[in-house]
């Protein structure tokens, strides 16, 4: 997404040389992530924010003479934002990641201070002048300049000194409840107990894992490897109905006051610019570009999955009551139900176990055959080395140009859970890249997967945090504002979607066993079918669910109100209503981390993925199509437009047909 201050508060042997796991050639100065301490947190940070006000002065006070030279203004604007990065990319990891609560907490007041110094940039109104009298003649420079000038305008450097007064406050206001939303999350140690008897139905190695109390019963709570196997294989109906109500309810109540403050806070921004609505504010800087366009293509969406979603419901429904012998008419699929009874269906339809899954997807080994998908695509390799790192668990690889092995990039895996950690899956672009200043991207892939094996989800969360990642360290752009995923926010999610696609392909699957370190079954085509036909199995019923979450980003910021009643009024039109008793609203950290007004992105993205997907059809694993992916979107990072970008790659205009094929069931097998 663009780099502005809303960012700051955001065949085997073709396969086979594409990674290597012998530590690299020790290179003379390889950017590495620092390490910071919970003591030295609060002095580096006024230390490196003391220094970058230095830098702002020096700018904003530049002669008309030496205004007058376009690439060294914004040779010094990028040796500013390179410094802010230096500092923000760091903070703002640790603080999801650090096993030390004394360093997540000595973080947050950092970022605070990184927000105001950012409010206080860009409504620098000396500074805005300098930018806004250049004249560039480069189009990479000409968008950077508009970039910035957007950037000035979004934080209120025209609005008079008292809106800009209550701008800096509101925008500071909303970085603290941003960070205090995620810690309740973060830092949530809650244990559910559960009997033997309520553990009936889980496979013989989870139950053999898992925690125990003192009287034998099993302590489970809300890390992703315990939660999404309980709510698939626990056979106990009442059991999963509490694990779910609780881990909806993980955040709250706390979290849903400080969503409704930071949707009113958001509100009252936009009305300082003059503004109907947070929605307009936000999407006027997308490629939605209105809250018009986004409500037309959810209302094409709703159009296209409600008869799937309600099919795919008395489906479930009508094999639930076979299997049980309860009367159909007395059936119901219960929100506690739906992961249940579709393992259930999978299996018997197609033979698809999830967890049965583990042993074809090693974690290990599909790291490394991931590697070297995007090696063998994208003319990379990836090279394990030992470098100082914030948990054992934590690798690093250098990121080397295979034509001229030059090392391009670093990439650090967290991916196994532990306790005060980001719970979901993300990519942190901590290092952006900049041509101009010889300085190499750094990008952070941080998960919570099963540490023997993964299922065909986590295989897709794998892919697609990937694909984050690629978008990061394969960015070779001019300036750093424009590096890696610094796009529009529903263009973002748009490279890692697509590669998600190999995760279920033939060509691609059946290359992973050869990076087992003990033998793993071959993925063989039946299997792939099968796995295809599972994937597809629920589609309705996936993204309805995701159009009930865009629905819901978008009525909440466009007409407000209380989050839980809005949610409880949307969740309860749905055909399986609202689950009584639950807070959802404070547990969807989408809305306080970046997507608000803007979850619609992962579906608006998705038009955008799967139409450049059409070009590997048949040739997914051809470097010829893959460099020239490479080239037109990776590498350009921000540098142009979303959809340009993707004109760019395919040679004609962007088409929603695949999307609205794949989301209804008529995708061509």
């Amino acid at each position: 997404m663009k780099r502005s201050l809303p960012q700051l508060l955001l065949s085997l042997a073709m396969l086979t040389p594409a990674i290597s796991f012998a530590a690299a050639p020790e290179p003379g100065a390889r950017p590495l992530i620092p390490l910071l301490k919970a003591g030295e947190l609060a002095s580096r940070c006024e230390q490196e924010l003391s220094g970058l006000r230095s830098k702002v002065l020096a700018l904003a006070n530049m002669t008309d003479s030496e205004a007058l030279d376009v690439k060294a203004v914004f040779r010094d604007w990028n040796a500013m934002q390179i410094g802010l990065e230096d500092l923000q990319g760091p903070v703002a990891l640790l603080m999801n990641v650090s096993p030390d609560q004394a360093v997540r907490r000595s973080a947050e007041p950092c970022q605070v201070a990184i927000t105001k110094f950012a409010t206080e940039l860009f409504q620098n109104e000396r500074l805005y002048q300098r930018i806004k009298s250049t004249n560039p003649s480069e189009p990479i420079e000409k968008k950077l300049r508009q970039d910035i000038l957007d950037s000035f305008d979004d934080t209120g450097v025209s609005l008079p000194s008292e809106k800009q007064a209550r701008m800096k406050a509101i925008l500071e206001r909303l970085t603290q409840l941003k960070q205090e939303f995620a810690r309740n999350i973060r830092d949530n140690r809650q244990k559910l107990t559960f009997t033997a008897a309520e553990m009936q139905g889980l496979p013989p190695e989870f139950l053999a894992k898992a925690k125990r109390d003192s009287g034998g019963n099993y302590q489970l709570g809300f890390e992703y490897t315990e939660f999404h196997p309980f709510m698939q294989y626990a056979d106990n109906e009442n059991a999963r109905r509490r694990y779910l109500a609780a881990f909806i309810n993980r955040g709250t109540p706390r979290n849903l006051q400080l969503m409704k403050e930071a949707a009113a806070l958001r509100q009252e921004m936009a009305a300082l610019f003059g503004m109907p609505s947070y929605a307009d504010f936000a999407l006027r800087r997308r490629m939605a570009g209105k809250p018009a366009a986004v409500n037309k293509f959810l209302a094409d969406v709703q159009q296209a999955v409600n008869g799937l979603e309600k099919a795919e419901l008395d489906e479930l429904r009508e094999y639930k009551a076979k299997t049980t012998g309860i009367d159909l008419a007395s059936t119901r699929i219960e929100r506690w139900d739906t992961t249940y009874w579709q393992q259930k269906m999978k299996k018997a339809l197609y033979d698809i176990d999830q967890n049965a899954l583990r042993k074809y997807f090693p974690t290990d080994a599909s790291v490394k055959w991931t590697m070297a998908l995007a090696g063998t695509l994208y003319g990379v390799q990836f090279r394990q080395a030992e470098v100082p790192v914030w948990h054992k668990d934590v690798r690093y690889y250098d990121v080397i140009d295979s034509k001229t092995l030059q090392r391009i990039g670093g990439v650090y895996l967290d991916i196994f859970p532990r306790e005060g950690k980001y719970g979901h899956a993300a990519a942190f672009g901590t290092r952006g890249a900049s041509t101009l200043a010889g300085r190499t991207p750094i990008s952070v892939l941080v998960a919570n997967f099963n540490r023997e094996g993964l299922d065909a989800t986590e295989l897709e969360t794998l892919l697609h945090e990937f694909g984050h990642i690629l978008h990061g360290v394969l960015s070779e752009t001019r300036y750093v504002d424009h590096a890696g995923t610094s796009v529009e926010r529903d263009f973002v999610e748009a490279p890692s979607q697509m590669f998600e696609e190999w995760g279920r392909r033939n060509e691609s699957l059946a290359l992973l066993p050869a990076f087992c370190s003990a033998p793993c079954p071959t993925v063989d085509k039946g299997l792939v079918r099968r796995l295809k036909a599972s994937h597809d199995f629920g589609r309705g019923i996936r993204y309805a669910r995701q159009h009930l979450y865009a629905s819901f980003d978008m009525a909440l910021h466009q007409a407000g109100g209380e989050p839980l009643l809005l949610w409880q009024k949307m969740e309860g039109a749905t055909p399986q209503g609202y689950l009584p008793g639950t807070e959802f609203p404070g547990q969807f950290g989408h809305l306080m981390g970046g997507y608000a007004a803007g979850y619609y992105g992962y579906m608006w993205s998705e038009v955008m993925a799967l139409d450049m997907r059409s070009r590997f059809d048949g040739r997914m694993l051809d470097p010829d199509v893959g460099m020239a992916y490479r080239m037109a979107i990776l590498a350009r990072g921000g540098e142009l437009r979303g959809s340009e970008l993707v004109r760019g790659f395919l040679g004609r205009e962007p088409d929603s047909k695949a999307f609205f094929n794949e989301i209804s069931g008529k995708r061509a097998k």
